[in-house]
């Protein structure tokens, strides 16, 4: 039986396919248009569909995890209760509530408009509880608490669950606004970043500080004994509305001023302090719970757990098992809406196989060849694996970044081997290169080491959810030289255990790599350009390849080069001009605007 499985339509929606409750394939909108999505995933649902080879006709169940209504009532009655102080701050919440209900609305009627299935067939699930069994289910455990947390999805904040066999137990739901994942955002917004898109920056900024503030934040999201988060509405403006909510008492107890932009030190001190209040409280719950039902696994899903470093410090709280999805965040719930269809509603059992993260689209070599040729590209094509890995490796020695487009497109935000940038960490200047001339991001963001899971134990201490990059590692005291350039305080790393079951030709890349070189590690970033998610088409990865500063391209078994050779008859006219600026016009190592950044950042060249 087929079943699709859609995320909430607000924001990141995606769609996944179902066959006899396991997934065939999953994609985010996003990807696939290469603009912001909101709303129905049509182009997501159509690959889906293309990918079993059927029609909305050969779709048993739609699921879709959303239930509109709830969310509106939840919020609603919260803004209502609030409009008693600030009635023109409420009055425009609750219009903007009711907006977003009536785009919900308008997305569900679509949806049986464009699949004109029979209304029996449409379900609408629970936002959290389609975070937790997109946890639950693709994780090996049997038992195990579940946490669910995110801003607000059906007006509920954060959920406490058990999953037992194929079954998942409501325990605790807290609604809107106690939301650590609020309270996040409205600091990113204080930091000068973007709500709700640049969270992840704020984790980063925080390894930096110190704590400092750690108590007025512990003071601002729980509310003792009391071992479940709870805002203290003291430290926000009555309204909460505008783009920092922030009151008078927050300022003066951080010692700022009401509208001052906090400077570096601050800011680094006020995210690390958010960042340690966070791991405590989800700590502190998770123990609580741990505790009173007897269980030693936990699986977490929802936008805040996307936090990998905030994973990790719960990790090293709790000391228990933890698990978390590849996509955590909004568009994961596609996949649990479909799981929830399957296990809940047809009560079937969980299968012992681990799903795959490669559910994105795949392109064959003449698809592939298509693109090239119409691109005019120049390229070579190699015959054999061998020559391929060989090839990547010779690369990776010349201090080359390559970008590495294999297979199908990871299912979520990171990019797990297939659609990959990939470097040797031993490579003169490779994080300045990366930085300046293809990511063009900030300083204090990491980037990734891969390890094959055999060599892991040598160099890196780790969890499980390496395999997914959902966590952080720590380096073994074996990672020295220029290998420490990628630790970040503490020794923390940001790491990808490859397993060859689950990737095999990554994994015989970074095996080919370590009889080579020093040790069968490569750096690795998304192949993306900046502010865009990863690429899926032939035409992504060629566009993105000559749109930034990435040396190479292995598509399949092409590959593209960029070279940077003079004509003849350009370095015969160069010959005719004056000495200093026919040095100038023929230094191998670029064009002069490269070459005069500085030594510190100028490309090998060649």
């Amino acid at each position: 039986m087929l079943i699709l499985g859609l995320s909430a339509f607000e924001h990141d929606p995606a769609a996944a396919l179902f066959s006899d409750g396991t997934p065939l394939a999953a994609i985010e909108e996003r990807k696939l248009t290469r603009l912001p999505a909101r709303g129905l995933p049509q182009a997501a649902i159509r690959y889906c569909l293309s990918k079993a080879g059927v029609d909305w006709r050969g779709v048993g169940l739609i699921a879709s995890a959303t239930r509109p209504w709830s969310g509106w009532i939840s919020k609603s009655s919260f803004h209502l209760r609030r409009a008693v102080r600030a009635p023109i701050a409420g009055a425009y919440s609750s219009a903007r509530e009711l907006g977003v209900l009536l785009r919900e609305l308008s997305n569900s009627r679509r949806l049986a408009e464009v699949s004109g299935v029979h209304r029996s067939k449409v379900l609408s699930l629970d936002h959290h509880d389609c975070h937790a069994a997109s946890a639950f289910y693709a994780s090996s455990f049997d038992r195990a608490l579940i946490i669910t947390m995110d801003e607000e999805g059906d007006g509920c904040s954060c959920a406490v669950a058990l999953g037992v066999g194929n079954e998942i137990h409501a325990l605790r739901r807290i609604p809107f606004p106690h939301s650590l994942g609020w309270v996040y955002s409205q600091v990113t917004a204080l930091l000068g970043f973007r709500p709700h898109q640049d969270e992840h920056k704020v984790q980063w900024v925080s390894l930096e500080g110190e704590p400092v503030h750690r108590d007025v934040f512990l003071d601002m999201l729980r509310r003792p004994p009391e071992p479940h988060p709870h805002v203290n509405f003291k430290y926000f403006n009555r309204g909460l509305s505008g783009a920092v909510a922030f009151s008078t008492h927050f300022y003066r107890k951080v010692g700022l001023t009401p509208g001052e932009v906090p400077s570096q030190d601050q800011a680094k001190a006020l995210a690390t302090s958010l960042q340690q209040a966070c791991a405590q409280v989800i700590s502190d719950l998770i123990e609580f719970y741990c505790k009173r039902e007897q269980v030693e696994n936990v699986c977490l899903a929802g936008g805040l757990f996307q936090n990998t470093l905030l994973v990790s410090d719960i990790e090293k709280k709790v000391g228990a098992r933890v698990f978390v999805p590849v996509a955590p965040g909004n568009a994961g719930c596609a996949l649990g809406a479909g799981y929830l269809a399957w296990h809940r509603v047809l009560g079937k059992p969980r299968s012992e196989s681990t799903p795959s993260v490669y559910l994105g689209p795949k392109y064959s070599r003449q698809e592939i060849k298509d693109v090239l040729d119409n691109c005019k590209c120049t390229y070579s094509i190699l015959d054999t694996e061998l020559r391929i890995l060989d090839a990547a490796v010779q690369l990776f020695q010349a201090g080359k970044i390559v970008a590495w487009y294999q297979g199908a497109t990871e299912f979520g935000s990171r990019a797990l081997g297939n659609r990959s940038l990939l470097a040797s960490p031993w490579a003169p200047y490779v994080r300045e290169n990366l930085n300046d001339f293809v990511k063009h991001r900030e300083w204090f963001r990491p980037f990734a080491l891969a390890v094959p899971e055999e060599d892991c134990r040598q160099w890196f201490e780790c969890s499980m959810l390496s395999h997914l990059m959902s966590s952080l590692g720590w380096a073994r005291p074996a990672v020295d030289g220029p290998l420490r350039d990628f630790l970040m305080p503490e020794n923390r790393v940001r790491l990808q255990v490859v397993q060859r079951e689950a990737n095999p030709l990554f994994w015989r890349l970074l095996k080919r790599f370590g009889e080579q070189g020093p040790a069968p590690i490569l750096v690795n970033t998304s192949f993306n350009l900046f502010g865009e998610p990863l690429v899926v088409s032939p035409r992504d990865a060629v566009r993105s390849f000559y749109s930034s500063g990435v040396d190479a391209l292995m598509m399949d078994n092409f590959l593209l080069r960029k070279h940077l050779e003079i004509p003849p008859a350009l370095r015969d006219a160069n010959a005719r001009l004056p000495g200093d600026a026919a040095n100038l016009r023929q230094k191998p190592g670029g064009p002069p605007a490269q070459q005069a950044v500085g030594a510190r950042r100028i490309r090998p060249a060649g």
